[in-house]
């Protein structure tokens, strides 16, 4: 079938809209607003870094200015999403359960041989489980014979607790302080969900039909990722069936190597503001960094990865995204202690910025400082003193009207 094709500038649109950064309040308000995010997405990353809110709950802040954390939770707790490691941690449709499945199956059948010892801990953790109900890490002794060489080197009982999450025996849910909390599936899963293992054609279809839906515009790269715990995986095949059948367009954007794929029903022409939004490194956008370079001309990598001395734009740098441009970069960090996020280095792309831009910019950063816990901002630098000068002018003019 004749391939699609699309300016760089429409394909951005599409991306945009598919993401939830078309407009503020694309998804409506209130949790509801959270579950139709998540449901479109299919997959929320969830991290564990808090230099500012985790990554999941800047998502949804992101995109759903009213948005309160404990959103999430309560959805987990009413059985309409569950937490799981598919692609990377993050949070999932209840409705797409099934879908987890060949994962679990998949980290069962290519885990290690265990030991004796391995088998007997895991065992009596089931036991205790079924026994006693829900367990976290520190039910159990200090189990470590030797002492820690580093962050992921956890004791035996963690390793225990993690082969039960990854292979399915045990799912699990997060206690106010983020502590994983472990479970059985029949205590966390409504009755009503289908839990048939799917086939492996169901399951390739699924990812990719997930992938472009989540993504706008994809290619086989970004399917591939999303599968990618699956070993032997019929993503390759089943989209070549899909396209031969029409049920996914081809798409070829000027400028760039592709293919790329996206659903026949997509609209072509997308209506975008020119909002602005502070985005964190892991949200579904910045993901994939090679997209950012071949769809927004935008070169980025989270530096908290990065030794200190190869650090360019600090540690945490959060793109800023206007319309279909990034903006800048925001290295920040929240004192919780002394309500201030500090803005280590504001840096700006070489893109001109009107008024309306900074504007929406300040409004930006004044939510951003309030949903961090904080009541102030503070910038050490920025390459362009111009713009920080207009920001620091409004937001210290507000913080003195907030206080007054």
């Amino acid at each position: 079938m004749e391939a699609i094709t699309l300016t760089k500038s429409q394909a951005r649109k599409i991306i945009l809209e598919a993401t939830g950064l078309a407009r503020k309040n694309q998804f409506g308000k209130g949790i509801e607003a959270v579950y139709n995010f998540i449901n479109q997405q299919g997959f929320v990353q969830l991290d564990t870094n808090y230099v500012v809110e985790r990554a999941h709950h800047h998502a949804m802040f992101a995109r759903i200015p009213d948005y309160q954390n404990e959103w999430l939770t309560e959805l987990c707790e009413e059985g309409r999403i569950f937490e799981y490691f598919t692609s990377d941690s993050g949070f999932i449709p209840m409705s797409d359960f099934r879908f987890s499945l060949p994962v679990k199956e998949s980290f069962k059948s290519q885990a290690k041989p265990y030991t004796p010892a391995e088998r007997n801990l895991m065992k009596q953790m089931i036991d205790q489980v079924e026994r006693d109900g829900p367990v976290m890490v520190g039910d159990f002794e200090n189990d470590r014979q030797e002492a820690s060489t580093g962050w992921w080197d956890w004791r035996p009982a963690k390793v225990a607790l993690e082969r039960l999450y990854f292979n399915g025996t045990l799912m699990i849910s997060r206690t106010g302080k983020f502590q994983k909390v472990y479970d059985l599936p029949i205590n966390l899963i409504p009755q009503d969900t289908d839990v048939t293992m799917p086939t492996p054609e169901e399951y390739a279809r699924f990812v990719i039909l997930r992938t472009i839906g989540a993504l706008g515009i994809a290619s086989s790269k970004e399917m591939a990722w999303r599968a990618r715990r699956v070993k032997g995986n019929l993503v390759k095949k089943e989209l070549v069936k899909m396209v031969n059948s029409g049920e996914v367009k081809t798409v070829t954007v000027e400028g760039l190597k592709g293919p790329f794929y996206m659903h026949p029903d997509q609209k072509i022409n997308v209506r975008i503001s020119n909002d602005v939004f502070i985005l964190s490194p892991f949200d579904i956008i910045n993901v994939f960094r090679h997209r950012l370079k071949d769809f927004f001309h935008f070169d980025y990598q989270v530096e908290c990865f990065v030794p200190a001395p190869k650090r360019v734009y600090g540690y945490f740098s959060l793109p800023v995204l206007a319309g279909e441009t990034f903006i800048a970069r925001m290295d920040a960090k929240a004192d919780r202690k002394q309500k201030v996020l500090i803005v280590h280095n504001l840096h700006f792309e070489e893109v001109k910025l009107d008024e309306q831009v900074l504007e929406k910019l300040i409004q930006s950063l004044k939510a951003f400082v309030k949903f961090n816990g904080c009541r102030e901002i503070v910038f050490t630098k920025s390459n362009k003193p111009k713009y920080l000068k207009t920001i620091s002018k409004a937001l210290t003019a507000s913080t003195r009207a907030a206080g007054s």
